[in-house]
């Protein structure tokens, strides 16, 4: 079955009780290594394909390097108290303009890599009593806590990983 739900339609309760956090950041821990074992082996053209106008294997990795930088930005705004999270690029600009295509998958898979060590790096050093600071989601028009925000996250990571299967299937 084909991975068809548009990430923005989605609706989202956060309640998971704030133990769960070192699980949270465990899934955001394994993206990468998810991501190199679905895509090992197959080559830079298959990696490069669209189904339609949907984007290719390269540029849904290449989609999570640059939403990393968003996930960077929200941890500041928690640790710093900020009362509404940064707001994501809806439009996906630094995605397209990144041409991912262009760019060898082992470079973009590195690139993610790093990005996401650095940033599991810096939710490990989270301490107990910041997993439940809260601020305002824009888009969801809702208030979230740090570990809503990192399993939100998650979830897109896995959201992603979807469509990269679904391709993989495709065009293998």
């Amino acid at each position: 079955m084909r991975n068809k739900m548009i990430w923005a339609d989605r609706k989202f309760k956060f309640d998971i009780p704030a133990e769960m956090y070192p699980i949270v950041v465990e899934r955001l821990r394994g993206t990468p290594a998810r991501i190199e074992e679905k895509t090992r082996g197959i080559t830079e053209d298959a990696l490069s394909k669209r189904d339609g106008d949907n984007w290719s294997i390269k540029e849904q990795i290449g989609h999570l390097v640059t939403v990393d930088t968003l996930w960077f930005a929200r941890l500041e705004d928690f640790l710093s108290g900020q009362q509404t999270l940064t707001a994501a690029d809806m439009e996906n600009k630094r995605t397209r303009e990144r041409k991912f295509n262009e760019i060898p998958v082992t470079d973009i898979l590195r690139e993610f890599r790093a990005s996401r060590e650095k940033l599991v790096a810096l939710l490990d050093s989270v301490k107990e009593s910041q997993v439940e600071l809260t601020a305002h989601h824009p888009r969801l028009n809702q208030p979230m806590r740090l570990i809503d925000s990192y399993f939100f996250a998650a979830e897109h990571d896995d959201h992603h990983l979807a469509k990269i299967n679904d391709l993989v299937q495709m065009f293998r």
